[in-house]
């Protein structure tokens, strides 16, 4: 690259010490990112720990939240100083993750750049984040995050083209300095992937029977152009499916968390009286979805078992997967599935950069976690978008009601109690002093009674990577009950105030006639062991969760 005829800047900065990568990249508050340097600091933090970005293509975008297009525009000026020869971004600004991994992965670009902080609120005063995705499409992994933090802490200095904001909002290709700018359709690789795994045709003729409704909430996030697109526009279901479907920088004041308490307008349109028959909702950047039923919701668990028991009725997966994969906290639901299907079944730490490998390795086809978030080997991120359409393309070749396919899949497998308690913004003392109290008992729990719940053994999860061999400690504190119960407890590296401490609760039941019960009701006697052995309400000052679901 001649910079000689640029106007490049090479701009003085002092590193922060505050700028390691979480699960899903670096989270903060709008306010942080918009400290002069910060944005900056963390971006040249990541070219440099390139080999080099002379000559490489970037894909870039975000899902429309306060500061994502001044964002882009520091992004774009600094790509161009810094040597890259491309950059694909988004129309509008707007790309969602699983559509970012899927234009890496289709035009072979080196890196991408996903602006957002996913399922957390938005607005001036809400949070912002930037994630670093790999030449597979998929979330840097820990060695790559922990380089980039590494060089946060000792950067000086940050190079930045001088020049007037491109506009990013038509389509086509445009100069700045010696890089080329290319703005895309935010929807259209994205969708005609989607539509090289289903049977549109079968998901067009349910939506347009006149006999079939569904309901998708898009909460004012990324995923509403792609919900009107594809659902609306290309599958025919009627105007005015899609809720919420115009991208907000601050979601329309509401929390893009696809769950039973923040998509609680979704809820309560589909437990009222003639409910669709199918609901869905998305999150912030469009990787997670809620998957609901005419008063039917279907925990995040078991929807990876069913699509797993149910995945040679999808197209791409008629021939059968490779096996299925799982975050540790996540129900061992489809792990019954997998041993029926005679396929591998892994258990994974919490992030989705732990599947990429398996993925890659075709050790494993379809992946989810209890987070609200399933995806497959056509990207390498969760894709909220596949999630709904593989459930509609079930539906669509059963022709039966959610409900009545979660009750049947109970009845052939048994049924997985399960729910996640979530404390959220606790004091990070607090919150450690409950993981580190847990930790000092894991060496006397085996053999430990609590009425008819006999401790199988507790330990701290480690998990080694089959690929690669890496290593990865200290993933969460599990407690495992001789009949298969689980109490799961770890601290949440998504949020950016205080610590997330989140409980995860499992009860396995066989027997037919109780499988009927509520949820909290089946748990009850594992949520009072967790409180006994964790002291969570007393070190916490809380008498009940924030979040349940």
């Amino acid at each position: 690259m001649n910079t000689d005829t640029l106007n490049v800047s090479t701009v003085e900065s002092k590193p922060f010490d505050d700028q390691r990568p979480g699960t899903s990249g670096l989270r903060k508050s709008v306010k942080e990112f918009q400290q002069p340097h910060y944005l900056e600091n963390f971006i040249q933090s990541i070219f440099d720990c390139l080999a080099t970005c002379v000559g490489k293509t970037l894909v870039l975008g975000g899902d429309g939240r306060y500061y994502n297009r001044q964002a882009i525009q520091i992004i774009l000026r600094m790509a161009a100083a810094n040597g890259f020869q491309r950059v694909m971004v988004g129309c509008g600004g707007i790309l969602s993750t699983p559509a970012t991994s899927c234009v890496i992965r289709k035009y072979q670009a080196d890196c991408g750049i996903i602006l957002s902080a996913s399922h957390n609120p938005g607005g001036p005063k809400g949070d912002f984040g930037v994630k670093f995705n790999i030449e597979n499409g998929g979330p840097a992994p820990e060695k790559v995050t922990e380089a980039i933090f590494k060089r946060s802490k000792e950067i000086t200095q940050y190079k930045i083209l001088q020049s007037a904001d491109l506009d990013i909002d038509k389509i086509g290709t445009q100069p700045l300095g010696n890089l080329t700018v290319e703005v895309i359709d935010s929807v259209a690789d994205h969708q005609q992937l989607l539509e090289s795994v289903f049977d549109f045709d079968q998901i067009q003729a349910l939506l347009t029977s006149g006999k079939f409704r569904m309901c998708f909430d898009a909460l004012h996030a990324v995923t509403g152009p792609y919900a009107h697109a594809i659902y609306e526009n290309r599958l025919g279901a009627p105007s005015g499916t899609v809720r919420s479907g115009i991208p907000l920088e601050d979601f329309g004041g509401g929390h893009p968390d696809p769950n039973l308490v923040y998509a609680h307008e979704l809820v309560e349109i589909m437990f009222a009286k003639n409910a669709p028959d199918f609901g869905a909702a998305s999150d912030g950047d469009g990787d997670r979805n809620m998957i609901l039923g005419n008063n039917f919701f279907v925990t995040p668990s078991d929807s990876l078992a069913i699509m797993t028991a149910n995945h040679r009725l999808i197209p791409r997966y008629k021939d059968g997967i490779h096996g299925v994969a799982r975050s540790m906290p996540t129900s061992k639901a489809a792990d019954r599935v997998a041993e029926k299907l005679k396929v591998s079944c892994f258990e994974t730490p919490t992030g989705w950069k732990f599947f990429g490998n398996l993925l890659d390795a075709r050790l494993a086809s379809l992946c989810g976690e209890e987070s609200f978030g399933t995806g497959a080997d056509h990207i390498r991120e969760k894709d909220g978008s596949w999630s709904v359409l593989y459930w509609l393309n079930i539906l669509a070749a059963r022709k039966e009601s959610v409900e009545q396919i979660v009750r049947e899949h109970w009845l052939t497998f048994g049924r997985n109690y399960y729910s996640r308690h979530d404390y959220e913004e606790v004091e990070s003392e607090r919150a450690h002093a409950v993981v580190d109290g847990l930790r000092a008992q894991l060496s006397g729990l085996k053999g430990r009674k609590f009425g008819q719940d006999e401790i199988e053994f507790g330990d701290d999860f480690s998990y080694t990577d089959p690929v690669d061999s890496s290593i990865s400690d200290k993933q969460g504190v599990r407690i495992n009950f001789t009949d298969g119960s689980r109490i799961v407890l770890r601290l949440s590296g998504t949020g950016t105030h205080g610590a997330t401490i989140r409980l995860y609760l499992e009860r396995f039941e066989p027997d037919r006639l109780r499988q009927n019960r509520q949820t909290q009701e089946a748990l009850a006697d594992l949520i009072d062991i967790a409180d006994e052995l964790g002291q969570i309400r007393k070190l916490t000052g809380r008498d009940k969760p924030t979040v349940i679901t």
